[in-house]
């Protein structure tokens, strides 16, 4: 996705302006399979980097969404919550988990851009 940053833990973060978008990507989506739950954060609540914040299972594994930046929960996706299988059709689009208000864009830096994440998930 162009624009995005990436964690190596699989989820990425676009900019919104000052709103951070941040959700799965297609990799760690694909490594799941078919996604049954997914649980999302409360709006307002205040998130470190590297805080597990959202649950998504599928029919294979349970694991933790992770915030890639710091900052404050604005929106979450009711949409996923509703129908988790839309992960699987659209995880770096429409399937967003939460939106957080940045904290400090310098965390920023420390991500993966398209092509680094790109190497990384082709050699894990």
């Amino acid at each position: 996705m162009a624009g995005a940053k990436y964690t190596k833990d699989h989820e990425y973060v676009r900019l919104e302006g000052d709103i951070a978008v941040i959700g799965i990507s297609v990799h760690a989506q694909a490594q799941l399979g078919d996604v049954v739950f997914v649980e999302v954060p409360e709006v307002g609540r205040k998130v470190k980097a590297g805080e597990a914040v959202a649950i998504v299972e599928s029919v294979k594994a349970a694991s933790d969404v992770y915030a890639p930046v710091s900052g404050e929960v604005v929106a979450v996706n009711d949409a996923i919550v509703a129908n988790p299988a839309l992960v699987n059709e659209d995880a770096e689009g429409t399937a967003w988990f939460f939106k957080l208000r940045l904290g400090d864009k310098k965390e920023l830096d420390g991500l993966l851009d398209a092509a680094a994440y790109a190497k990384f998930a082709a050699n894990e």
